[in-house]
């Protein structure tokens, strides 16, 4: 949606309105969708083992961006249902599929987690558990 100011710089002031409503989305997220605070506590304990276990900065960004990443599908699959919610709790087929593609959304997420580390990790926990012994 367009505003006044069309391109032109906004400003300090809406930029922290900007924020503020960021900060509302995350804590309606945190407060209303289970699934988002399971999400978050596993990002909480995996994160920092993705920045201690990756090697170079790349590896790293890799496995705490694959993390963010299901936050970020997660809340847009929260949004999606939040707002056919709003429209009422009767069955309609569109509503349905969005809510499914939605869900699926998440689901492609967490599997590009496991994709990334396993990919990353695997090779070494590999090495780890059967390398000769020297």
């Amino acid at each position: 949606m367009a505003d006044l100011y069309g391109h032109t710089p906004r400003g300090p002031a809406r930029i922290l309105k900007a924020a503020r409503w960021s900060w509302l989305g995350l804590r309606a997220a945190w407060l209303y969708e289970s699934s988002f605070r399971l999400e978050v506590l596993l990002c909480v304990i995996l994160a920092p083992l993705g920045l201690w276990w990756g090697s170079t900065g790349v590896e790293r960004a890799l496995l705490v961006g694959c993390l963010l990443l299901v936050l970020g599908v997660e809340l847009l699959n929260s949004a999606i249902e939040a707002v056919i919610e709003r429209y009422g709790a009767e069955f309609h087929e569109l509503a349905g599929r969005a809510k499914d593609m939605g869900s699926a959304a998440v689901l492609m997420a967490m599997l590009n987690v496991l994709l990334c580390w396993g990919l990353i990790l695997g090779p070494r926990l590999y090495l780890l558990l059967f390398s000769p012994s020297l």
